[in-house]
């Protein structure tokens, strides 16, 4: 099975440039190479199409498949679940209700980013203190403390849907939730690179620790592993990672519940090989939905739509094939 992620990474580069020749304007391999390295007038056509509407979304959904696979395999293995996502701790709930107060306001589009940042951070904070405000550093209390920021941010985004300008503020709340990379820059593309990067660095370096939090808490100290400060360590750095991509793109679900598992299956559960083999299989699953979202109708689906259809059936297949591990 490790032979299939070699092979998925050698599908990555390939896959990268059919989805820049990829689109209603289909742009020949030739065409492409030269419309990037010339500044001839006959190419600016396909050099500006590439540039500045293909290439940031196909480096957007690199960036942010590999981020949630990431951080889905960092939560299913920290709280030791197969069903757990990287919304677990109301990380989505508070995101949207931040993108969203940021729309009803009618602040620009970074600030509907950075409150989407904000607001994602506070809502894994509030679920973290009330686990902590019930004297228990325990999973459950954990799991208790996210479905009440959940439920708490739900509530409020459903407020801020109510209340917003049906003809204006409505569909473009609507829409973000959905998911698109359609408005990604290239100037978001550095931002996102750098959380996956830095966030990939602090995860693969307590790798050997992820691996003790797997066999449980006690046997994690019986090993000298300090777990209250590497659980927080690892689902500071997974938050991060989550919070950023869905403040970039919007709510994209099933990409961290899903890839993991397809990545156990390819190379065991072992932190380190399943946190690469996951990058790489969400950019590369990312990317594939992205492709299926511009070209599967005459207009543009969001790619939340596709990557929910896309789940669901491989979730599927997966639990078809892993009954036995789970039950």
């Amino acid at each position: 099975m490790k032979a299939l992620v070699w092979l998925a990474c050698l599908l990555v580069p390939a896959a990268t440039v059919a989805s820049l020749c990829f689109g209603r304007l289909v742009v020949p391999p030739l065409e492409l190479l030269h419309g990037l390295t010339s500044t001839a007038p006959v190419d600016a056509v396909a050099r500006s199409l590439v540039l500045h509407v293909r290439l940031p979304r196909v480096l957007a959904a690199l960036c942010v498949g590999a981020a949630l696979s990431v951080s889905g395999a960092t939560y299913q293995t920290v709280f030791r679940n197969p069903l757990v996502s990287p919304g677990l701790l109301g990380v989505l709930a508070g995101a949207g209700f931040g993108a969203a107060l940021a729309i009803v306001l009618n602040l620009p589009s970074g600030a509907v980013e950075a409150a989407a940042t904000i607001f994602g951070i506070a809502a894994a904070a509030l679920a973290t203190t009330v686990a902590q405000g019930f004297g228990q550093e325990s999973l459950l209390m954990l799991v208790f403390g996210g479905m009440i920021s959940t439920a708490l941010f739900t509530a409020l985004l459903s407020s801020l849907q109510y209340v917003a300008d049906p003809e204006q503020q409505l569909p473009d709340i609507v829409f973000w939730l959905l998911g698109s990379l359609s408005a990604v820059s290239l100037s978001a593309v550095p931002r996102l690179a750098v959380v996956l990067l830095i966030g990939t660095g602090v995860l693969v370096a307590c790798g050997r620790m992820l691996d003790a939090l797997a066999m449980g808490d006690d046997e994690a100290r019986s090993l000298g592993v300090p777990v209250g400060v590497v659980r927080f360590v690892v689902l500071l750095a997974a938050t991060l990672m989550s919070v950023v991509t869905v403040s970039a793109v919007g709510m994209i679900g099933w990409v961290g519940l899903v890839v993991p598992h397809l990545a156990r299956l390819m190379v065991g559960s072992r932190a380190v090989p399943l946190l690469g083999a996951s990058a790489v299989l969400g950019g590369l699953f990312m990317l594939v939905c992205d492709d299926v979202a511009r070209g599967a109708t005459a207009q543009e689906l969001p790619v939340g739509i596709v990557t929910d259809l896309v789940g669901v059936v491989a979730f599927l297949v997966l639990l078809r094939l892993r009954k036995g591990a789970w039950s």
